[in-house]
């Protein structure tokens, strides 16, 4: 009990350094305010942070929260470099564990860069039974990284997500107004594209339904800048030579949308952020800035019928979400 009070004292100390340094920069910056003795620059900050806390906070987590909170003088919130545990694992003790740092420190860099400069990778699923990662970047560069790295250029709209087709063994992205399907494994892999269309709404994002029938086919679920979630099926004999043609000047094999098998239901009043197939309870998960409907979970048959859904009211809406299979909880995040 004693670690607990001596720990929020330490919190409450650090909340009234952040709350003078912020009056002090907002005087500053309207022309109020005289430098003296008690102004708290990094230096000073420094100090006083890692006398509070010693070495459970690191360096660069402390230089990252002085530049973000002189950069965006709205009070920050310190919880974003503290993270505060509840039960019990790895055998520490719950005071212990309160004054852990909640932050990934440890990176990884691929060096074989195809992505070009100014561009974003807008997705990236990894691929565990087949030992590779596959990414998606906004201008069009389609990657999977494995022994070797193969990749594609599309040439198209912006790409928005990606994900990957177990059954068919293909690589599916969406862009603003089509459907890649991708054949990597063939060995005019660059030419062996499919492209769906034509979509009305611009497409946001993906993923692959995942179940355990041993039917051929996979299905997707997309959402859209209107508020629709789409359930779309598609089978091997969707890419046979009788249905599609050939643009001419195109590297695509292009697809009519009205051939596959597909329902879309509106969900929300703005732009679905993500979409997500949680097998383990069965169900699709949506989320959106929508304040009123910001995130959806229910069972994958809402979207083919109109039967009232799970959803969930947060304040500015849902950006992305996860499960935790192990815990059994749903996080979101803002």
């Amino acid at each position: 009990s004693l670690e607990l009070l001596d720990f929020s004292n330490a919190l409450e100390q650090f909340q009234k350094l952040v709350d003078k340094m912020i009056i002090q920069k907002t005087n500053e910056r309207s022309g109020l305010y005289t430098e003296d003795d008690d102004e708290i620059d990094y230096s000073k900050f420094y100090k006083t942070t890692r006398a509070l806390f010693g070495s459970a906070v690191k360096d660069h987590d402390i230089q990252a929260f002085f530049r973000k909170t002189i950069n965006n003088l709205d009070k920050p919130d310190w919880l974003e470099i503290f993270g505060c545990f509840t039960g019990k694992s790895d055998g520490l003790p719950s005071q212990l564990k309160e004054r852990m740092v909640f932050l990934v420190s440890e990176k990884r860099q691929v060096t074989d860069s195809v992505v070009k400069r100014k561009d974003t990778v807008k997705g990236i699923v990894k691929i565990p039974h087949l030992d590779f990662t596959v990414t998606a970047s906004q201008k069009g560069v389609i990657t999977i990284f494995n022994n070797q790295v193969i990749l594609i250029q599309t040439d198209t709209a912006w790409i928005t997500g990606c994900d990957f087709l177990p059954r068919l063994q293909y690589v599916v992205a969406v862009t603003e107004s089509t459907i890649i399907i991708w054949d990597y494994k063939s060995e005019e892999n660059k030419n062996n594209c499919f492209v769906i269309k034509p979509l009305k709404n611009c497409l946001l994002c993906v993923c692959t339904v995942t179940t355990s029938d041993s039917s051929a086919k996979d299905t997707i679920i997309m959402g859209d800048d209107k508020g629709y979630v789409y359930l779309l099926t598609m089978t091997s004999d969707h890419f046979i030579m009788k249905q599609y043609k050939a643009e001419k000047g195109s590297q695509f094999r292009v697809l009519d949308y009205e051939n596959f098998n597909t329902v879309k239901r509106k969900l929300h009043d703005d732009w679905v952020g993500r979409v997500k197939y949680i097998s383990a309870l069965k169900c699709f998960g949506s989320c959106s800035s929508d304040n009123l409907c910001s995130f959806v979970l229910d069972d994958i048959k809402r979207l083919e019928d109109h039967l009232p859904v799970r959803e969930f009211s947060v304040p500015k809406g849902v950006n992305t979400f996860a499960y935790c299979v192990k815990a059994k909880v749903i996080v979101t995040g803002g």
